[in-house]
Order: C-alpha cells, then sequence, then structure tokens
C-alpha cells in the first residue's frame, strides 16, 4: 500500500509537460511495433520536451543523450522514407532486416567496450549505480540505430536494457518510471511477434 502510494503520489507531481513527453514516448514504441513512421514525429516531440525537463533539474548527462535521441528521430524518419519496397505496405516504405548472429557479437563487443570507461568517469562524478547506467546508456544508443535501420533484433536489446533500467529505477525510488518500464517490458514482447509476423509476410512477397 505504501509504495502504491508513493507511486499515486509521484503521478500526481508530475508536470503537464511530463506527461506529455511520457505519453508520446509511449505512442512512439506503439507506432515502432506497427512499423508507423510516424513514430519518429512522436519521439521528436517526447524528447524535445525530455531535453528541457531534464537540463531544468540538472540533470545534463539525460538531457545530451535526448539531444542524440532527438537528432535519430529526424534520422529515422529519413531512413525509413529510403528504399522504398512496393511490396510492403503503404505505411512505410524500408523492409526489416535480420542480421547474423557473428555481426551482433562484434557490435555487442564494441559497445561494451565503452561501458567501463563510460562508468568509471560516472563514478568520478559521484554517480549512483554507475556502471549499470553506463551500460543501460550505451547500449541505448547503439540499440536506437538498430531502430532506425529496421534491424529485428533490436527489440532483444532492449528487453535487456529496459530489465536493467526498470530494476535502476525502482531501486532509486522512481516507482513511476520504473512501472511505465515494465510497460515497456510487455510492449517489447509484443513488438518482437508483430516484427516476425511482418518479416515473414516480406519474405512470402
Amino acid at each position: 500500500m505504501e509504495t502504491l502510494n508513493q507511486i499515486l503520489a509521484q503521478w500526481t507531481a508530475q508536470s503537464q509537460l511530463e506527461m506529455i513527453a511520457v505519453l508520446c514516448g509511449v505512442l512512439y514504441l506503439v507506432l515502432v511495433i506497427r512499423e508507423n513512421i510516424w513514430c519518429w514525429f512522436f519521439a521528436f516531440i517526447s524528447t524535445s520536451i525530455y531535453i528541457y525537463l531534464f537540463h531544468a533539474v540538472s540533470l545534463f548527462s539525460e538531457s545530451l543523450l535526448n539531444v542524440f535521441y532527438l537528432v535519430m528521430a529526424v534520422y529515422g524518419w529519413w531512413q525509413w522514407t529510403k528504399g522504398e519496397n512496393k511490396n510492403v505496405r503503404n505505411d512505410h516504405h524500408k523492409p526489416i532486416v535480420k542480421w547474423p548472429w557473428k555481426k551482433h557479437l562484434v557490435l555487442i563487443a564494441a559497445t561494451g567496450l565503452c561501458v567501463p570507461l563510460m562508468g568509471y568517469y560516472m563514478r568520478s562524478l559521484g554517480a549512483d549505480y554507475a556502471y549499470w547506467d553506463a551500460f543501460t546508456t550505451c547500449f541505448a544508443v547503439m540499440t536506437t540505430f538498430l531502430v532506425v535501420w529496421k534491424v529485428f533484433e533490436n527489440w532483444y536489446y532492449w528487453l535487456v536494457i529496459n530489465s536493467v533500467s526498470t530494476v535502476i529505477f525502482w531501486q532509486k525510488g522512481l516507482f513511476l518510471t520504473a512501472s511505465l518500464f515494465g510497460v515497456y517490458l510487455v510492449m517489447v514482447i509484443m513488438g518482437i511477434m508483430a516484427w516476425q509476423k511482418a518479416y515473414e509476410q516480406q519474405q512470402l512477397n
């Protein structure tokens, strides 16, 4: 009951801007699952708001990360309009691709090398859960590129990233954010099933 009261208290304390950012973030993920190019429009709005909100509370690293997401929203829109495939539904153009496991191993190794470096630096600044936070940040940046390129396996990365993020937010008492990431985990599973079905349909065309 106490935890529920804390969640409700956090929810009622959210600013209207933050609620809009959260709503647009959810819409972004829903539309990514549906391979709808308008996902990048809602990503742009959500990240624009978060840049301001995080900067206002002096979370400068988070603000900079959302600057990256903002740029990626523009890049994502452009990428998803490239390489039109006439056999694919009209609401998107770029087809889903699957990468071989060796390519993913190289990607994981390269991204993994950045984690201890960033974690060490963040720890020197007094950050909590510095290495775990570095892990989620580094792999989130990398995985965002996979979403833009419509690499099917991006969902598996998000499954791990969001799971770790949920635990971190819960441990820090950010119960509302942790709950939202719990919802995202369910949506990631939906994304895996939806994209697998779409990929199989692509192979038949």
